[in-house]
């Protein structure tokens, strides 16, 4: 019983100074992008990541670091790696607009059908915590209801229950599915930032393939499938092709 106490404890302690050391970390680093030594501050965010902490504030100012050292690509990366865990924040988006012109691609995107677009900016209108936190206060009201459903002796208490149960359950049902399309998009790593200064992107993943087009270090790509150490990969404007996995840094 001791034994078990005892690595419990060691557990814990060590989870506490895990967490603590962290957070020294992420002061210092704050502190040395504060004071323009932004290279510092890189390799204090970079090892805090290395630990294999991840949150939005650290993606988002490991992203300003790598932008004031004029580091586009990286920049990039991690503001999309904090656009995934909080979707639609204002400062992150016009980051993204300002770092984007900084780099040679200016790629037009095909617009995608409007329903698509709408059920996206529906998905990522929250995070998932937010929106499992929604379900879970829905099921609640859904029980509360099913409670008095059960309990009252008045008709028309027991009627309303009856239809406020059904539209409760439903958002719950939805809520709970939001929750997990925005997990899902948080957790896909199939979106990928270009880091080599040019790329030829070929039409099979062979070297001796045919050049179809070119691309630069810090376009965003979608990766959509995998030969060996290529990649097949489509960019905005509807073009795909094949390039080395090297290349290019999955979000």
């Amino acid at each position: 019983m001791k034994k078990i106490v005892f690595i419990i404890a060691f557990f814990l302690s060590s989870s506490f100074l895990f967490a603590e050391d962290n957070a020294t970390l992420l002061s210092n680093a704050n502190k040395e992008y504060s004071t323009g030594q932004y290279n510092n501050a890189i390799e204090l965010y970079q090892k805090i990541i290395k630990s294999g902490y991840a949150s939005f504030d650290l993606y988002y100012n490991l992203a300003s670091s790598y932008f004031k050292v004029n580091n586009y690509p990286s920049s990039i990366l991690f503001y999309e790696k904090a656009n995934k865990l909080k979707p639609n924040d204002e400062n992150v988006n016009y980051n993204l607009k300002v770092v984007n012109n900084k780099i040679v691609d200016k790629i037009e995107a095909v617009p995608d059908f409007f329903l698509k677009r709408w059920w996206n900016s529906l998905v990522n209108f929250f995070p998932s915590n937010t929106w499992a936190v929604l379900c879970i206060i829905s099921f609640f009201i859904f029980f509360i209801i099913a409670a008095v459903y059960l309990l009252a002796n008045s008709v028309f208490y027991r009627k309303s229950a009856f239809y406020l149960g059904i539209f409760s359950f439903f958002f719950t049902l939805f809520f709970f599915a939001m929750a997990g399309q925005q997990k899902d998009f948080a957790g896909s790593n199939s979106e990928a930032i270009i880091f080599n200064p040019t790329v030829s992107v070929k039409s099979s993943p062979d070297e001796n393939s045919t050049d179809i087009f070119v691309i630069h270090e810090g376009t965003k790509v979608k990766v959509t499938d995998d030969i060996g150490d290529w990649y097949e990969i489509k960019i905005a404007n509807g073009s795909v092709g094949w390039m080395k996995s090297a290349g290019l840094e999955k979000i």
